[in-house]
């Protein structure tokens, strides 16, 4: 399992959001975004694999950004936002991230998970 892990819940369907695209970045040093994997939620609304085998997480800012427009798109509904991105700090390298979000096509949530 990657050292960053995410899974998305569709609250307005109260199930689990399969097939949302999703694209992890890492900030560089001169502020730009350097992508480090990207995937589609599986089934169960998750992503265990996102970073590459043997990727050293470092300290720094991290950024997950979901096309929920797709995800909506292929349900024939009109959400209001495009895409959620989540930019976090990992100050801990060496521990295990978790990144939920809750969704609706109208509005969103995130929390550090476990």
């Amino acid at each position: 399992m990657s050292a960053i892990t995410t899974h998305v819940l569709d609250t307005s369907r109260g199930r689990p959001a399969g097939g949302v695209p999703l694209r992890l970045e890492f900030e560089t040093a001169d502020r730009g975004w350097q992508e480090l994997g990207h995937a589609r939620t599986d089934g169960d609304g998750r992503v265990k694999e996102l970073l590459p085998a043997g990727f050293a997480l470092q300290a720094g800012v991290y950024r997950l950004t979901f096309d929920t427009e797709a995800y909506f798109a292929a349900q024939g509904i009109a959400g209001f936002y495009r895409e959620v991105a989540i930019v976090f700090e990992i100050r801990e390298p060496e521990q295990h991230h978790h990144v939920p979000l809750l969704l609706s096509p109208f509005g969103y949530a995130t929390y550090r998970g476990s």
